[in-house]
């Protein structure tokens, strides 16, 4: 009985195969994919909102860390030319002038000249938290839609196959393929669905963390920079 049971379960895949490579051959990309996706029933609908959230999130914050990462090498120059001068208003206006984290940084530590030099370092870390805390924004919701995907797909594979086993018990011995076309299709769908969503969000997650982690080392080597700046007059 098992044995007749994993044979039609075979055959319905592979009919499912043939349906999928015919359908191929007949329609458009766009239709096709919509009939697969409804093929996968109800489970589809989060998958495709987490791949939309999952695209979303990537572009937003690829283009605002590619951004961010784009610092004025003649910044510094400048700002130690105003401050060697004395011109302290005018290093202010050229930091704020520049929409970036590490002018940002510059602008708080050039605010607390003539304080101690650990106000201004700890002011400066306390913007450089801040500003690397904007960039990771939606990062963990990234990195949720990358684990999160292909359990739903999974589940929905269990689903799938717990259909078509409750649609072979009810038809005891007059089972059917076409009986059995739903709940594997389902399955088979939602796995691959879900697979394809985690993968691509996984990806996109570790190519923003490491733009961000390139954008925190240019801020690091530029406050460092400013720091060792401050304490040249002094000598």
């Amino acid at each position: 009985m098992f044995g007749y049971i994993f044979l039609q379960v075979s055959n319905a895949a592979g009919e499912g195969a043939e349906a999928l490579a015919e359908s191929a051959q007949q329609d458009g990309i766009v239709t096709r994919f919509f009939d697969i996706a409804i093929k996968g029933g109800w489970i589809m609908i989060p998958i495709i909102a987490l791949s939309l959230v999952a695209v979303f999130i990537f572009f937003d914050r690829y283009f605002a860390i590619k951004k961010a990462g784009k610092v004025d090498k003649t910044l510094l120059d400048r700002v130690k030319t105003y401050i060697t001068e004395g011109k302290v208003d005018a290093a202010l206006a050229l930091t704020r002038s520049q929409e970036t984290p590490t002018a940002r940084m510059i602008e708080k530590g050039i605010s607390r000249i003539g304080r101690p030099m650990s106000d201004v370092n700890s002011a400066i870390e306390t913007i450089g938290n801040l500003e690397i805390s904007k960039l990771e924004k939606g990062l963990p919701v990234l990195a949720s839609v990358a684990g999160g995907a292909p359990m739903i797909g999974f589940l929905g594979t269990v689903i799938g196959m717990i259909q078509a086993f409750y649609d072979m018990a009810n038809a005891g011995n007059n089972i059917d393929v076409t009986l059995l076309s739903s709940g594997i299709y389902q399955a088979m769908v939602t796995t691959v669905a879900g697979l394809t969503v985690g993968i691509i969000a996984y990806f996109a997650y570790n190519i923003l963390v490491a733009n961000v982690e390139k954008v925190i080392f240019k801020m690091e080597a530029a406050t460092s920079e400013f720091l060792d700046l401050l304490n040249e007059p002094a000598k």
